[in-house]
């Protein structure tokens, strides 16, 4: 995959990918081998507290680590259905909302006991943390995933039993497996896999992640489909603040981060200079501030463009994107970006701003144009600039706000309209052939809305 934007030399290590106890086999790049991973959540967990050696926390939606009074936590987990060898093992907490954090997150060893009880594990009781140390946490923030990494002490299936304890009078709580989505996780990733065949695939959404479920169903769609990943903005509510980034897109989305060709909303611009996107995304959101770039894929010319700044005719970015069109051999063209030209949801009209890039695309005869903002997902038949129905060179376009933000409504239907709903969340899925493309709405679990179909390039 050639990427269009200087990019620093960097060495990256193992991509860990987080999926709730499921599998994943992940796409790094075009290209690329991949790692597959298996996110295992606890069979058990719970502390013991010296001041209350009688009582037992099992079902406590938290663990704590504390030297005042004495906390200690254990974890075991079952993994299982993991074939060939381990090269990497990651535990991974997250600390509690409504606490200010602690000092100190704790030090973490494996534990020889295997079959302690979690509903009878007293401080009277407790298992001794007799194993070598893995790992430690240093300070912690509140509603924060923090990682330990065990490899030394998971070869492969079979039970785990870990055992934390810190030496802070500075406590720090984690999410237990009772607290559903934010329970204690341990990934386990074996060896390589091949990259997939066939033509490359191009899967993504905007308007995606905050305190809801609806990000964490789509990132499970996403989960099973191998490829280049893009988003159309929004990407984490409701400011795009780092701590957004952490708490709400790291834990779903986030697990995609390594293939992920983002483009940025306005959500991410309530955050000043939209740092908090910029400095998650690094590099692979193009040049810090500048929010647009281009790649390659396969026969396909990508384009990710940045609808917050300046986009009229002559601008930086407009004329960018003309000298960009200009110098591509690619004999089809994608491009997405967050505000769309042409809409039919009730909430966020056309964002007619957004024409000289259109217009720009249409002069160089793009085929698809991509867009978020409308938590909606609507089709387009080809159209000009002007919004007319153009089969010979119009682009067709798609509005795909439909990654996990709350749903908008439809207002007056747009000429030229062809597909539209308003209460699945899902992805959009293309196949980009040599000479043209499949385009595949993908619901989330428990929903059934579809649309589908075929276009030859221009």
């Amino acid at each position: 995959m050639d990427i269009r934007f200087p990019r620093p030399s960097v060495t990256l290590g193992v991509v860990t990918v987080i999926v709730a106890a499921t599998a994943a086999v992940v796409v790094t790049g075009a290209g690329a081998a991949s790692a597959a991973s298996v996110t295992f959540t606890p069979v058990a967990d719970t502390y013991v507290q010296s001041d209350t050696a009688a009582t037992n926390y099992g079902t406590s939606t938290q663990v704590v680590v504390d030297n005042s009074p004495v906390r200690r936590s254990f974890l075991r987990f079952t993994v299982s259905g993991v074939s060939g060898t381990v090269t990497g093992a990651k535990l991974r907490l997250r600390t509690i909302s409504g606490n200010s954090g602690s000092d100190a997150g704790g030090t973490f060893r494996r534990m020889s006991n295997t079959t302690w009880s979690e509903t009878g594990t007293t401080w009277n009781n407790q298992p001794a943390i007799d194993g070598a140390t893995l790992g430690t946490i240093g300070a912690v923030s509140g509603n924060t995933w923090y990682e330990v990494d065990v490899t030394a002490a998971v070869t492969g299936n079979g039970t785990y039993s870990f055992g934390a304890t810190s030496a802070s009078g500075d406590g720090a709580y984690y999410d237990t497996r009772e607290s559903g989505a934010d329970a204690p996780q341990l990934v386990v990733t074996t060896g390589t896999t091949p990259p997939p065949s066939g033509d490359p695939v191009f899967v993504g959404a905007g308007d995606i992640a905050n305190s809801g479920s609806g990000d964490s169903a789509t990132a499970a769609l996403l989960d099973s489909i191998p490829g280049t990943v893009f988003t159309t903005g929004d990407n984490v509510y409701d400011n795009g603040t780092a701590s957004q980034f952490t708490s709400y897109y790291e834990p779903t989305w986030g697990r995609h981060k390594s293939r992920t060709r983002p483009s940025p909303g306005n959500h991410d611009y309530n955050t000043s200079g939209a740092t908090g996107y910029y400095n998650y995304f690094g590099s692979s959101a193009g040049p810090s501030g500048r929010g647009y770039y281009s790649f390659d894929l396969g026969n396909w010319h990508v384009v990710s463009l940045n609808s917050n700044i300046s986009m009229s005719a002559g601008s930086t970015q407009e004329q960018w994107l003309r000298a960009d069109l200009a110098a591509s051999s690619k004999p089809c063209t994608i491009a997405y970006w967050h505000h769309p030209l042409f809409t039919s949801s009730s909430n966020h009209a056309p964002s007619t701003s957004t024409r000289p890039l259109y217009q720009a695309l249409y002069d160089y005869n793009a085929d698809v144009v991509v867009w978020g903002h409308n938590h909606v997902y609507e089709r387009f038949a080809p159209m000009n600039p002007a919004g007319g129905a153009d089969s010979s060179r119009g682009l067709r376009s798609f509005v795909a706000g439909m990654g996990g933000a709350s749903h908008y409504g439809f207002g007056t239907i747009q000429p030229n309209s062809e597909a539209r709903n308003s209460s699945a969340y899902g992805v959009l899925k293309f196949t980009l052939h040599s000479n043209s493309y499949d385009w595949q709405f993908l619901p989330v679990a428990g929903q059934t809305y579809t649309d589908t179909g075929t276009t030859t390039c221009h």
